[in-house]
């Protein structure tokens, strides 16, 4: 199966445990908004979470719930990052933003309860308790205050400093605001087997920087039909990103060279690990 084919198919399979799991709420406007809101996108983070899984001899049945779990929580940060008072956006995956759609209190609850949701989640399935909460207590780390909220809040201060962010800047803040959950997604197979992270987690940090530049460099010569969002943003705020401070060449060689490092961090697992690698040349590659 192609890479392409196998990043589908996990899709599908966590937006039906997903699905499953959100029909089981009251019907009403803020369920029907969890769903669109949770609807679509690449899942790329649940499938590094079930990817890993496999890598480690851990069944897909387990390993489902983290990965609908992740794409539970990464819903969350887009309906809420998407807020007026956040980065006032308007298009998401192609389709209005729950609070153009809805109204801005129906975006904070559906963001608040897609967040639960994820908790929720981890806790299910036929995991060994203490890995549920090893699952449960990373994810907390890495989508709060020394994680993706964290880098929300780096990024929001960076709009009105008086300089504007250098490189180590830049790298500091998306290890948090991008990085960390990529970083949950890829560790979590070793967390559920009780196995060392290091190796994935040296891979997922040089594959969520790569992603952060490719978001860039989409962002000035992407299609919004393709990306499913606004582009160009970054320039018409003067805001400081990989290809600001490296240009488009620098930049795309920047991400090339993550892209190798990402996948000279799997070696430990030699060919066992050639769709992960696949994944990382995805991301410098993608159009979304």
């Amino acid at each position: 199966m192609s890479f392409a084919a196998r990043l589908d198919d996990a899709a599908r399979t966590v937006g039906v445990h997903l699905d499953a799991t959100l029909a089981a709420f009251p019907e009403g406007p803020i369920t029907d908004a969890m769903r669109y809101a949770a609807a679509g996108g690449k899942r790329l983070r649940g499938f590094l979470v079930l990817e890993t899984a496999a890598l480690h001899d851990v069944a897909q049945r387990d390993a489902l719930p983290a990965a609908a779990a992740i794409e539970a929580l990464h819903a969350y940060s887009l309906v809420h990052d998407d807020l007026p008072c956040m980065d006032d956006d308007a298009l998401r995956r192609g389709q209005p933003t729950v609070h153009v759609k809805w109204d801005e209190a129906t975006a904070v609850l559906v963001g608040d309860a897609l967040q639960t949701v994820a908790f929720q989640l981890v806790t299910e399935g036929g995991l060994p308790a203490e890995r549920k909460l090893a699952l449960s207590a990373t994810l907390a780390q890495a989508s709060g205050a020394d994680g993706m909220v964290y880098g929300q809040a780096l990024d929001i201060a960076a709009e009105t400093a008086a300089q504007p962010l250098d490189l180590d800047g830049i790298a500091a803040l998306q290890a948090k605001k991008t990085g960390a959950l990529i970083e949950w997604s890829a560790c979590a197979g070793p967390v559920m087997a009780g196995a060392d992270t290091a190796p994935l987690m040296t891979y997922a940090r040089a594959l969520g920087r790569a992603f952060q530049i490719v978001d860039d460099v989409l962002d000035v010569e992407g299609d919004a039909a393709a990306t499913g969002k606004a582009v160009g943003k970054d320039a018409d705020a003067g805001k400081a990103t990989y290809v600001s401070l490296l240009g488009l060449d620098g930049a795309k060689s920047r991400a090339r060279e993550l892209v190798d490092e990402a996948c000279a961090a799997l070696s430990p697992y030699g060919p066992r690990a050639d769709t992960l690698r696949d994944c990382a040349r995805f991301v410098i590659t993608r159009d979304r």
